[in-house]
């Protein structure tokens, strides 16, 4: 691992795609096979420019005298305007000019920056807009401290995508080269990934290549970007296996390399790749790997999916333990088994983790193994699920309590601090904080925060009424809908609102209480503890590594074979009742949070050794 420098450079990537400055003008290309021309309207000029139109669905036009910083549109056949697909910027937003950008302008100060191996990795998860009361890449700046000193070695940020309006998830983006504007200009982003390296901190983004959100995508009115051979949950699933299917999987590619290398990311987390339909010889999710570790075979980068399918074959390791597609999964077995534990909600997907005996033994499997359903029947989905998972190294999984999601896929967005009380909390945090998955926090949990984080999403006024009856609908298979003592979907937060998106604000002044100091020492103290007795052992750890044993109702002793030969034990006992005839104690204690002595082991109680 390689620390900041002072050394600068700049970085750019070429790209078949969007506005390319070249000496004393820029280079205009779009991909638009559906139209023989397209024209080029650029702000402050009368006139008009004709691109030319090639065979292959390209137009393309040389523009002297159009330099960074310059604003233009493109006019369809029928007169129609449009913003580029491929825009790097959009100072006005979604369907305002898109702006040329020179990606060599911004300097870099990280050029000895070659990341952090994975097993050092410990992420946090945020969302730029909520994560600072100013909502801007630069403002959070200013928090890398706060993470350092945590022990954060990795941000996942959710995604940038350009999107309409003042707020939203993230995962309505409709143009996939564009950082939204509402957070700042694209240097300003490179500035943020370039503090957070300065001190150590790994970056990755989270992006969507499975869908484009409702409103501002221009892409159908020119090319096949979709195909009626697949569906997807959003209607019409992306052309990666039809006509013209080259194309639009190389402007997938292509984005996805260009946050790689023009804005530095370390990695990025796939969204839900189970929603992406390809029967090609090659997948696009193989060819994406292949494309992105080629480029970047220099230093360290991670790749992680979202896939509910649990497919083992995208984390398989290679003879010298290196990942041949993909890095981690997030493991949301392991968060759905913790969660029920810890709250007793038994409905919607929680469902799958109700019957006591048999979610502790999924919970031993999904802490040994990763996946907790391995081909089995899951009955709330009413089919089979998962692959075989226990031939992989404990680092293919990424582990948590807490997620995006797992918070906002709820009638009021609330935290799990809301839901169990703090026994039940801080042992959840000491089981997946020293689990050899990799852990990921999400923002403000290190404190406790009280502040939800419900769905938002600005649109325009016509889609409003849709948007806020699809949320109820999507909200009746979460596990709250069939629980009488929940909510109601109908009293869900309005997701439109700009009153939801402000709620969703980190309480950074809460910091300096003393109950949610405690809270951050007890998230310090874990990882502490993670990077003297865990990291160290996770290199060299190989799969069929792990062995589980039921000790009772949510009570179960889990052990790993670690890469330096050492074994990791849990004892945990995630119940209200204590739990008698544990087995002895091997190994040299840890970490202790409850009780444990003379063979029992206390409520909410986990206790963590090594024997060497």
């Amino acid at each position: 691992m390689l620390r900041h420098t002072s050394q600068m450079i700049s970085r750019s990537h070429k790209m078949r795609f969007g506005a390319e400055p070249r000496d004393g003008g820029t280079r205009f290309k779009i991909w638009a096979p559906k139209c023989k021309s397209m024209r080029l309207k650029i702000k402050g000029r009368r006139t008009l420019l004709e691109l030319e139109a090639q065979d292959d669905g390209w137009h393309r036009l040389d523009v002297d005298g159009v330099e960074p910083g310059a604003l233009y549109k493109y006019v369809l056949p029928d007169d129609s305007e449009m913003p580029d697909p491929a825009s790097r910027h959009q100072p006005d937003d979604i369907h305002s000019y898109s702006e040329v950008i020179q990606p060599r302008d911004y300097v870099w100060t990280d050029a000895q920056w070659e990341g952090r191996p994975w097993e050092e990795a410990i992420i946090y998860e945020l969302h730029i807009g909520t994560f600072t009361e100013e909502g801007t890449f630069l403002a959070a700046i200013d928090k890398l401290d706060h993470l350092a000193t945590l022990g954060i070695t990795a941000i996942q940020i959710m995604p940038l995508a350009e999107f309409h309006g003042r707020f939203n998830w993230g995962y309505d983006g409709a143009m996939w080269f564009a950082p939204d504007s509402t957070y700042g200009r694209p240097e300003d982003l490179k500035a943020f990934i370039d503090a957070a390296h300065g001190q150590s901190i790994m970056v990755f983004l989270d992006v969507v290549y499975n869908h484009f959100g409702p409103h501002g995508n221009y892409l159908p009115a020119i090319a096949p970007i979709f195909t009626k051979k697949h569906k997807s949950p959003w209607g019409e699933a992306i052309n990666y296996d039809g006509a013209d299917a080259a194309v639009v999987r190389e402007f997938t590619i292509e984005s996805a390399l260009y946050w790689i290398i023009e804005f530095n990311f370390d990695g990025l987390r796939f969204d839900a790749v189970q929603a992406i339909a390809d029967d090609s010889p090659t997948h696009i999710l193989e060819q994406l790997a292949s494309r992105i570790r080629a480029a970047r075979s220099h230093r360290h980068t991670h790749l992680i999916l979202e896939n509910a399918a649990n497919q083992e074959t995208w984390l398989r390791r290679n003879s010298d333990l290196e990942p041949v597609h993909y890095t981690a999964q997030w493991n949301d077995d392991v968060h759905h088994l913790l969660h029920a534990a810890a709250t007793g909600e038994n409905t919607g997907y929680y469902a799958d983790f109700d019957n006591l005996e048999e979610r502790c033994d999924k919970l031993g499997r999904a802490l040994a193994e990763g996946f907790a359903y391995q081909g089995e029947l899951k009955p709330h989905e009413g089919m089979k699920r998962g692959h075989a998972s226990a031939g992989l190294p404990s680092t293919s999984f990424v582990v948590y309590m807490q997620d995006h999601d797992q918070i906002g896929n709820r009638i009021k967005g609330d935290r799990i601090t809301e839901l169990a009380n703090e026994d039940a909390i801080k042992a959840l945090s000491a089981v997946y904080l020293l689990s050899p998955q990799i852990p990921m926090l999400f923002m403000g949990e290190e404190w406790a925060s009280a502040a939800p984080f419900p769905f938002f999403s600005d649109l325009p006024v016509k889609l409003r009424d849709v948007v806020r009856k699809g949320r109820q609908e999507d909200l009746k298979g979460t596990p709250e809908y069939e629980d009488p003592g929940k909510p109601n979907v109908e009293e869900a937060v309005d997701p439109t609102s700009p009153k939801t998106f402000a709620s969703a604000k980190l309480d950074w002044q809460n910091l300096a209480s003393e109950h949610h100091a405690s809270w951050l020492a007890h998230y310090r103290a874990l990882i502490d503890i993670r990077k003297m007795e865990v990291i160290p052992r996770l290199v060299g750890q190989e799969g069929f590594a792990s062995r589980y044993e039921i000790l009772g109702p949510n009570a179960v002793l889990v052990s790993w074979n670690m890469g330096d030969g050492s074994v990791l034990r849990l004892y945990a006992n995630l119940d209200n009742d204590a739990k008698g005839d544990i087995p002895a104690v091997l190994g040299r204690p840890v970490h202790l949070e409850g009780f444990a002595d003379q063979g029992r082991l206390g409520p909410w109680s986990v206790l963590w050794t090594v024997e060497v």
